[in-house]
């Protein structure tokens, strides 16, 4: 699959009802919503077969949105850590604390 690759299947699924799929199956309901109102027609009462089919699919492309963002986080992360573990000079701990006033420079008005 050209959207999820392989290796993408080793992370655990979202939840189902996840934040996306929520927010885009309620977009779906209310695209159909607003169909019904275009068209002069009951906005609730007709149509309910293509307010329920696009709320669902609303929350399949919600929970397919999520799985991606999460697999491309996780690829991230997995960079991240491997670039650290190669180069551990560019980290090494702090022996002591530092306050912040000691990180940043001196506040130089530019005027």
């Amino acid at each position: 699959m050209v959207f999820l690759p392989d290796e993408s299947r080793s992370l655990p699924p979202p939840p189902l009802l996840n934040k996306g799929s929520v927010w885009l199956g309620f977009a779906g309901w209310m695209s159909a919503l607003l169909d019904n109102a275009f068209n002069h027609r009951p906005v609730f009462g007709a149509g309910i077969h293509r307010q329920v089919l696009l709320a669902t699919l609303g929350c399949v492309v919600g929970y397919h949105l999520v799985k991606r963002a999460e697999y491309v986080h996780a690829k991230v992360d997995r960079e991240l850590c491997e670039y650290i573990r190669h180069h551990p000079e560019d980290f090494r701990r702090s022996t002591g604390k530092k306050r912040i006033g000691q990180l940043l420079e001196d506040f130089q008005p530019v005027r």
